[in-house]
């Protein structure tokens, strides 16, 4: 199957003006791209009452106009299952614009899940060693460490927010690296190429970035750019 048409889904309000562009350069412009939000359509009120309950995981995102906002995993799961399904009868193939697991979130379509794609590449590369991990919110951190935490391996959390007026980034970075990161991985969709160059020249250290994997990922996939 030539994949034509890709899929993608964030956790805010799309069109992700901050994310997709440079998605795009990566991909190219051989396929198209159709966007849906879990938030789209919804009023500031109607967002608030998707806030995380105790007991939820803490997810991070953006509306329309750029203003950052906090959600609950499981209060936006019904949304996020209409806006695959949607799509999964448009498009070719599914991409998640959310570093979140979402294990309920299937499609009948190919899906990009950047959880997975990160993970399977921290875990392929580094084995025994500190793994140092950015987070949008200090209310993320403790989740972040049991995701990334691993027999043999040191995980460093720091928080700083890709969507804040404010570099709260360089500060974070310099925190990390008193702990000698042997890898970084920036955990969320929304930290453009230019906090992962920040981070890699802060720390000196190798940076992952979630959109990049993704970016990457579509272009094996589709081979949208091979001559």
């Amino acid at each position: 199957m030539t994949i034509t048409r890709i899929g993608m889904v964030t956790i805010g309000q799309s069109p992700r003006k901050d994310v997709v562009p440079e998605i795009r350069q990566i991909v190219g412009n051989d396929v198209d791209i159709v966007e849906r939000g879990a938030l789209d359509g919804l009023s500031k009120d109607e967002i608030k009452s998707l806030a995380p309950t105790s007991d939820d995981h803490v997810l991070v995102t953006v509306v329309r106009n750029g203003e950052p906002v906090i959600v609950g995993e499981s209060r936006i799961l019904p949304r996020l299952k209409d806006c695959v399904h949607e799509l999964t009868n448009q498009c070719d193939l599914i991409a998640l614009l959310c570093t979140e697991r979402f294990q309920q979130l299937t499609s009948r379509r190919i899906m990009l899940v950047p959880d997975v794609l990160v993970k399977g590449l921290v875990d392929g590369i580094l084995g025994v060693g500190t793994l140092g991990v950015l987070t949008p919110s200090i209310d993320q951190k403790d989740q972040a460490f049991e995701k990334w935490r691993s027999p043999g391996r040191k995980v460093v959390v720091e928080s700083a927010s890709p969507y804040s007026e404010k570099d709260e980034i360089t500060a974070s970075a310099k925190k990390l690296t008193a702990f000698h990161p042997d890898l970084v991985v920036l955990d969320c969709i929304g930290y453009r190429f230019k906090a992962r160059r920040k981070v890699e020249n802060i720390t000196g250290k190798p940076t992952i970035l979630p959109r990049s994997i993704i970016a990457h990922t579509i272009l094996e996939l589709t081979g949208a750019r091979e001559k």
